[in-house]
């Protein structure tokens, strides 16, 4: 605890300065002094002890990002005295605490609520690192100033914005499924049912057994398998923490994540998450498809982007033993000119000829515009630059694709509705 000066108890002892001009002896400072730090004390020991003071939080433990939710502080006055209080609650900033400091009066064994307002503004856990309370004496000249014990934390889970997308891609999904069956052999689907054969059909698909039983040509319709296995890799690396419009890759890396994890729930195959970099970060594993994309969203809400390199071959392992042989792996990660120089090709291979191998990269929108740019000798070197990066990066893709992998490139406002859209292709062409 500590004691301190208010605005009115400094100013108190400016009205000593006209006795020092009419009595200008070696004594009479020493008087001033004396009396004014008397005062002080006496008005600091009649506030009530900051420990008196009892502080219970009703704090929100999760929020999505973008979204209001309030709490409060219960103060209990447990002294014989009125209690006049200055409380600081200090947040972080991002944790958009609209007022973090308050007065208030709380009279001897009443108890008082402060309301707060929360508007995070950062994906994540936000803390309060210090609740201060600063009690004053009844002349307001000093305070006493102590900690409370009221610990406070928030969860900020991503606001998952590609949620409005989930209905239509599940419609085309159900399409797939049974309204619209598909009548074509492949990997990934199992037998449905017998039909007789019309034009157009696939004449692999006919069941000569059944053909000779019934006298005319039949043929087996395809569905696509359930409970199948997904496993998404999302690269946490440097290159993950590029802005990209209102948030950074790794934001829109996560929204393409749960939207794929939404849409494959709901056609019953089960999936798996993986944040890695340099070693693994966050892995949901093993849940059920009924609680998968809630614990993504409390996973992933702290994970934030690393300054270092990604480990490819350490990627590669990881998911050699996390995917059994036919799962689908979707690796988020972005397809640039430097990655053939960090071991993405290579691993990419390998992962290819055990699984379907979706790479899904989140472009620069910011690319488009500066390949336009004619306008003065500036914007021409800009556009000049912005076409050799798209040169590069349709480089990786043929490259990515020559081995195996189907490339999903696209700006971070389509780039969850294309990974869908893949997804949905491949259960499509009976490859899932």
């Amino acid at each position: 605890m500590r004691i301190s000066l208010t605005v009115r108890g400094a100013l108190l002892g400016l009205l000593g300065l006209p006795f020092l001009v009419l009595w200008p002896t070696w004594w009479m400072p020493l008087v001033l002094l004396g009396v004014w730090a008397a005062i002080l004390l006496a008005d600091a020991l009649l506030a009530p002890h900051p420990r008196r003071i009892t502080v219970r939080r009703e704090a929100p433990v999760q929020v999505r990002l973008g979204n209001s939710i309030s709490g409060r502080l219960l103060l209990v006055n447990r002294s014989g005295r009125l209690a006049r209080l200055e409380v600081r609650d200090a947040w972080n900033p991002t944790a958009g605490l609209a007022e973090q400091r308050t007065a208030l009066q709380v009279p001897s064994g009443e108890r008082r609520a402060i309301p707060q307002r929360f508007t995070p503004t950062r994906r994540g856990e936000h803390s309060s690192r210090a609740l201060l309370i600063a009690s004053r004496g009844p002349l307001g000249l000093a305070r006493r100033t102590g900690p409370a014990e009221a610990p406070g934390r928030m969860l900020a889970l991503h606001p998952f914005g590609a949620r409005r997308h989930l209905p239509s891609r599940v419609q085309k999904l159900r399409e797939i499924e049974g309204l619209a069956a598909i009548h074509q052999r492949g990997q990934g689907t199992e037998f449905d049912s017998l039909r007789d054969f019309v034009d157009g059909d696939d004449v692999r698909s006919i069941d000569w057994r059944a053909t000779a039983r019934r006298r005319s040509v039949v043929v087996r319709t395809w569905r696509p398998e359930r409970d199948r296995h997904v496993l998404i890799v999302v690269d946490t690396s440097r290159t993950s923490a590029a802005r990209l419009g209102d948030g950074t890759r790794l934001d829109a890396a996560f929204d393409s994540a749960l939207l794929l994890t939404a849409l494959a729930s709901q056609a019953g195959d089960r999936v798996d998450l993986l944040c890695i970099d340099r070693i693994p970060h966050v892995s949901v594993l093993g849940t059920t498809r009924t609680t998968v994309l809630n614990q993504m969203v409390s996973a992933t809400a702290d994970v934030q982007p690393a300054m270092v390199e990604t480990d490819w071959e350490l990627t590669a392992t990881t998911i050699a033993e996390r995917a059994r042989r036919g799962s689908l792996v979707v690796l988020l990660t972005p397809v640039e000119g430097s990655v053939v120089h960090t071991g993405l090709l290579p691993v990419a291979a390998r992962v290819a000829k055990d699984h379907p191998l979706v790479v899904s990269s989140i472009s620069d929108p910011a690319l488009e515009s500066y390949a336009s740019g004619r306008g003065d000798l500036e914007t021409v070197y800009r556009a000049a630059a912005a076409e050799q990066a798209r040169g590069e990066r349709d480089g990786v893709v043929r490259a990515l694709e020559r081995v195996g992998a189907h490339v999903v490139d696209a700006p971070p406002d389509r780039a969850p509705q294309a990974l869908a859209d893949s997804y949905l292709a491949l259960k499509a062409a009976g490859r899932l």
